[in-house]
């Protein structure tokens, strides 16, 4: 297992035993307890995204196997990604060029959404872009990759100046400003929040100081806060701020709309030890809104009980650590922050999907990394794990030449 203090500390730092040991580059070691998770990750994900879509397809388009066929041609794709990346030398991406260029490109395609994306879910909320003959894409999953590379460019260019307001917070707030104003015109919440977490992550491992990240966090959760209640006081509906803390503490008893919280809160309980059985879920008839999406999580807990459930966390839980420890090896500060930030992502996001869905935070659309239905999220997480693969095979090990 990796140690805590391995992560903010890069292999230059570590001072050599001996005259005959010292820190040397691995080739071709590819990191094969982690690819076993990721590939574990991606069939169980895929085999119950058929069963908790199939109910919803038949009946949306009288066929059964329609979301299963998409994203097993989005899944065969990210696997190709995947192990091309993994054999692409992730310093590539280290360039100056290269690491503006996507994040413009990025911010771009997020920034067209809120005015000519396409909506979802018959609602005002627009979240996919479609370009001419290409597939209905989310720009923000693009975003998400394009900040982690962005960021551990401008860290390890600035390492040694991280401890200066300036330079190890300043620049990033800036950049980070318009981007989550874009996702908040979508709007897409959930998003903002877990990019400005990646960001922040990034900044403190990078080496910014952390009372200098508390107070512009404090200051910036503060603005938004108040900003969020008296829209919330403004808006339409009677939907305030006290009512939507209220549905989240009692969703049962609330003055909102809460249907899909207490349906998924019905389908965990429904589960039990064992669950119903694989492909024995009630709630995936049409009872479940999103159960192929956000909302995948309560429908492997009926059909396969809270063992199910468990085995779910439990395989997030070991690409966690199997991916820190990865960034604890790294050969160099870039492939160390690249490393955490897409751990970080992919492991935040499915911590984020499950509160959610065990309503332990207040309902917002997040999918569950490898599981839910998009071909976006699935191809994009496959690519960066790809990446991750890369670093892996050049990680560091201590040869006692």
């Amino acid at each position: 297992m990796a140690n805590p203090s391995d992560i903010r500390r890069r292999p230059s730092d570590i001072k050599k035993k001996s005259k005959n040991e010292k820190p040397t580059i691995i080739k071709g070691g590819t990191d094969l307890s982690f690819l076993f998770i990721i590939l574990v990750l991606l069939s169980f994900g895929i085999v119950m995204m058929f069963s908790a879509s199939y109910a919803l397809a038949l009946d949306e388009t009288g066929d059964g196997f329609y979301y299963i066929k998409r994203q097993l041609v989005f899944a065969v794709a990210g696997v190709v990604a995947m192990i091309f990346i993994s054999f692409f030398d992730y310093h590539h991406f280290q360039k100056k060029m290269i690491a503006f260029g996507m994040f413009a490109v990025s911010f771009i395609l997020v920034a067209l959404v809120p005015f000519v994306g396409e909506t979802y879910g018959g609602t005002d909320i627009r979240r996919g872009l479609k370009i001419g003959p290409l597939p209905q894409f989310q720009p923000t999953e693009i975003m998400k990759f394009a900040i982690i590379i962005l960021f551990s460019y401008m860290i390890a260019v600035n390492h040694k100046k991280m401890s200066k307001y300036t330079y190890g917070v300043l620049p990033f707030i800036v950049i980070l400003l318009p981007v989550l104003f874009f996702i908040y015109l979508e709007p897409h919440y959930s998003c903002m929040f877990l990019i400005g977490l990646i960001g922040i992550v990034l900044i403190f491992v990078g080496g910014a100081k952390f009372w200098h990240l508390l107070v512009t966090g404090l200051a910036g959760l503060t603005g938004l806060l108040g900003f969020l209640y008296i829209r919330s006081l403004n808006g339409g509906g009677g939907s305030t701020f006290t009512n939507r803390i209220q549905a989240w503490i009692d969703p049962f008893n609330s003055p909102i709309d809460t249907w899909q919280t207490k349906q998924s809160l019905i389908a965990i309980g429904s589960g039990g030890i064992f669950g119903l059985g694989l492909g024995n879920s009630r709630q995936k008839y049409l009872y479940l809104p999103e159960s192929h999406n956000d909302f995948i999580f309560p429908i492997i807990c009926e059909e396969l009980g809270f063992i199910g459930g468990m085995l779910v966390i439990f395989l997030f839980i070991a690409f966690i650590f199997r991916g820190f420890y990865i960034a604890s090896k790294a050969p160099d500060r870039f492939g160390m922050l690249v490393c955490v930030g897409i751990t970080f992502q992919i492991g935040l996001q499915a911590i984020l999907n499950i509160a959610v869905a065990t309503n332990a935070m207040p309902n917002t659309g997040i999918s569950l990394p490898f599981f839910s239905y998009g071909g976006t999220a699935l191809m994009m997480q496959l690519a960066e794990v790809g990446v991750i693969l890369n670093i892996s095979r050049q990680s560091i090990s201590e040869n006692k030449g």
